[in-house]
């Protein structure tokens, strides 16, 4: 049963950190498309 608990931990903890990752290269696309976007204007 502690195995199992700390691995849920760990697994949780790895989909914080991805999740963390996502946003900040979704945030860096958004910020290089709207850059491109002004820039055509």
């Amino acid at each position: 049963m502690q195995t199992i608990k700390t691995s849920c931990r760990g697994l949780s903890l790895l989909l914080d950190l991805n999740w963390d990752r996502a946003l900040y290269f979704g945030t860096l696309a958004f910020a290089l498309a709207a850059g491109a976007f002004l820039g055509s204007l």
